[in-house]
């Protein structure tokens, strides 16, 4: 029997959908969160996909996330907007903000968002090309349980505190810029410990400081910042910015996006929007950048193999681990 399936788009979505409204989420919470899971798996963000599902099921069971929160919205100025989620899922209250950010950014030329009383927000780049598809830039950052020491420091202090960027382009799909600040994603460290298999070296440290290349050693130590001392002052920025801004948790108190125990993270986002002056001198002068960059022996443009990987998807739809679908199947 093969280790894995190929399951479409539309079908991977469906199945994730059943699941949790299974588990009393309501239809358009659960549709939410399944469109956000497939988009990630899609573009090759598995630590963001069908191996976060099992994971979101125990945590609504547990009550860590509310299954029927109440997302609340506060207008702090015309072009500001404080979110709260409410300790339910993140994607839902990521749509009301982009739904908001995009007609207040379309109206005014910017919108600030920020998001309290979270979870887990998954792939930002599925975010923030909604923007870039609306005409607009976007910018989000998020805050997630400490897993990144300062540096000189072993103990974790800051979350993997991701940051994204999208721009539209006239002609070709948006530019988009997906990274954490950690030299991976924490996510691929739990998808090896699930799937039952070693990390590279270079990834994370055990809790002595020491490399490692075992999963469970991994997440119980720290992941290795970019950037040596520079990553950690842009996790600094991000934790500013996602947290202390919105009044959400700071990451030492968000606790853990993986397990059914405890009280919920209460992590932050904080999502930018921009309407660009003059569109079409910026298209202009953003594809000459672009070509540019992308004309130079040896360069490539972030995001293109994300945007293969999506047509891909598309056209063929996405291979799972087996593991996974049979997980899902057994919870609807």
């Amino acid at each position: 029997m093969p280790d894995s399936e190929i399951i479409s788009l539309e079908d991977a979505e469906a199945l994730i959908t059943r699941v949790l409204c299974a588990q009393d989420v309501p239809e358009a919470p659960a549709r939410s969160v399944a469109a956000a899971l497939v988009a990630a798996e899609a573009e090759g963000q598995s630590g963001h996909g069908f191996s976060r599902l099992e994971d979101y099921v125990g945590q609504v069971r547990s009550g860590k996330i509310r299954a029927r929160a109440e997302i609340t919205s506060r207008q702090i100025s015309q072009t500001s907007l404080l979110i709260d989620a409410g300790h339910g899922f993140a994607y839902p209250a990521l749509d009301q903000a982009i739904d908001w950010g995009v007609q207040v950014a379309q109206c005014y030329g910017t919108a600030a968002i920020s998001i309290m009383n979270s979870h887990h927000c998954g792939a930002l780049s599925v975010q923030v090309e909604k923007l870039a598809r609306e005409g607009l830039i976007g910018l989000m950052v998020s805050n997630a349980p400490a897993a990144i020491a300062p540096w000189g420091s072993s103990v974790p202090v800051f979350g993997t505190n991701p940051i994204a960027f999208a721009a539209p382009r006239n002609s070709a799909e948006p530019l988009v810029i997906d990274l954490s600040l950690s030299r991976v994603a924490r996510g691929k460290v739990m998808h090896a410990r699930k799937s039952r298999q070693s990390i590279p070296e270079g990834w994370a440290l055990d809790a002595e400081g020491k490399p490692t290349t075992d999963p469970e050693a991994a997440l119980a130590g720290s992941m290795i910042p970019i950037g040596e001392a520079k990553g950690t002052a842009l996790a600094l920025m991000v934790e500013i910015l996602a947290a202390t801004l919105a009044g959400a948790n700071h990451s030492p108190e968000v606790s853990s996006f993986f397990t059914p125990d405890g009280p919920p993270p209460g992590s932050g986002q904080f999502l930018l929007a921009l309407r660009p002056e003059g569109k079409e001198a910026f298209a202009d002068r953003l594809e000459a950048l672009l070509t540019t960059v992308s004309n130079l022996e040896g360069a490539r443009l972030p995001g293109t193999r994300r945007n293969s990987a999506i047509a891909h998807a598309r056209a063929c739809g996405l291979d799972v681990p087996r593991h996974y679908l049979d997980t899902a199947r057994s919870l609807t």
